[in-house]
């Protein structure tokens, strides 16, 4: 992928099953019809598992160093996405969407060959409250329009994620990592440190119903932290 949208693995690797796709995209980036294409894309090379995730864009700094239009704030940029998210929904739902709004046009936009999925699944990332704060507005927003709640998947990033057999270990790990990547501020974000740390921060997810969570891994990729997320935490999580 580009311009911050995900992360690659460093290994080829051939997947049948595992959804593709990005954990949040700024939208400030690129116009959504251009965005829809490149989803439309991916769906067609990972065989129809591509998933959009699109959110209102938070760093200032690569937005500065690219040239690219932030906005005045946070409220700017929600109504920009606000505007761009009909657009893509559209064009990834087999319609042919138009907009006049003051910061994207678009009129009667094909996309064909349209995705191979009927339905691409699109993720809307956020940040603000803490996660039991975000369900109760969520379930708000759903009974003010009349959705149901359970239509939704929830989903939740954890940060990134180091796991050695102790406290000790994690932390030399983690300190080398971010170190690599000049000491980048996912650092205040890492849970963990053993599996039995983890699975104890994680837990609590699960009984509000977030079953979708979202570990990240920065370079230099650690195969064994990735590897003991799911082979020692994520069964014990599951039970």
């Amino acid at each position: 992928m580009f311009g911050g949208w995900s992360t690659l693995v460093p290994w080829a690797m051939a997947t049948e099953e595992v959804r593709i796709g990005l954990i949040v995209g700024a939208n400030t980036f690129r116009e959504p019809t251009l965005t829809a294409k490149i989803a439309t894309t991916l769906d067609h090379v990972s065989g129809g598992r591509a998933i959009l995730g699109i959110g209102a864009a938070w760093f200032e700094t690569e937005h500065t160093a690219f040239g690219f239009d932030f906005g005045d704030g946070f409220p700017e940029r929600l109504r920009w996405l606000g505007e761009a998210l009909p657009v893509m929904c559209g064009m990834l739902h087999g319609e042919r969407p138009t907009a006049a709004g003051p910061r994207y046009h678009a009129t009667a936009v094909r996309n064909d060959p349209p995705p191979i999925q009927q339905r691409l699944p699109i993720l809307v990332g956020g940040g603000g409250e803490k996660v039991r704060e975000k369900e109760r507005i969520l379930v708000e927003h759903c009974e003010r329009e009349s959705r149901d709640p359970a239509e939704i998947e929830r989903t939740t990033g954890i940060g990134t994620v180091i796991i050695r057999d102790s406290r000790a270990e994690a932390e030399k790990a983690a300190t080398a990592i971010f170190e690599h990547n000049g000491s980048a501020p996912q650092r205040l974000d890492q849970p963990g440190a053993t599996p039995e740390d983890l699975v104890e921060q994680l837990a609590p997810y699960g009984t509000i119903g977030y079953r979708h969570l979202i570990a990240g891994f920065p370079a230099p990729y650690d195969e064994e932290s990735m590897t003991r997320l799911i082979t020692e935490v994520k069964p014990k999580l599951e039970a």
